[in-house]
């Protein structure tokens, strides 16, 4: 199957709400004391205006049928979070989904392999992403697409 990646359109809300709410029943598995199963992450206003901001990138992944196989939602941000880090681009990886029906398809590496090319051409100097623990499936890829822990959030539950 080829697969072409874009910038999202308005006219894809549709079928990026389906895959959002694919990737949050899987969130929701994980972890269901903070994913609300039946939800999606944006509303269409929302996704609207992120679709309009040059600092949150969306891409699509097409199939040849024209239909929406997956979706990369990026963020565009400057670091550093203090005056003892220095100063450079990072390109943020906040949502990434491949349909379920598209999976093993090569799909989510058409999307990665677009991004990681777009943030090298904005002269990034990372590209970083959150895996939520237990998404093994998902930390698996993102390992084989050469990507390492930077650091790690842990917590306690009260």
């Amino acid at each position: 199957m080829s697969i072409q990646v874009r910038r999202a359109e308005s006219d894809d809300i549709p079928a990026v709400k389906k895959l959002l709410s694919q990737v949050l029943e899987v969130h929701a598995k994980i972890r269901p004391d903070i994913f609300i199963p039946g939800t999606t992450k944006y509303t269409t206003e929302e996704l609207e205006a992120i679709f309009a901001d040059e600092k949150t990138p969306v891409f699509v992944a097409v199939g040849e049928d024209g239909q929406i196989k997956g979706h990369a939602f990026c963020v565009i941000t400057r670091q550093p979070f203090s005056t003892n880090m220095k100063d450079f681009t990072t390109l943020y990886i906040d949502d990434i989904c491949v349909d379920e029906g598209a999976r093993g398809q090569h799909v989510g590496t058409a999307l990665y392999d677009h991004v990681i090319n777009f943030a090298k051409e904005l002269g990034c100097y990372d590209v970083t992403l959150n895996v939520w623990e237990g998404n093994d499936a998902a930390r698996s890829f993102y390992e084989r697409m050469g990507m390492g822990i930077k650091e790690t959030m842990m917590e306690v539950i009260l």
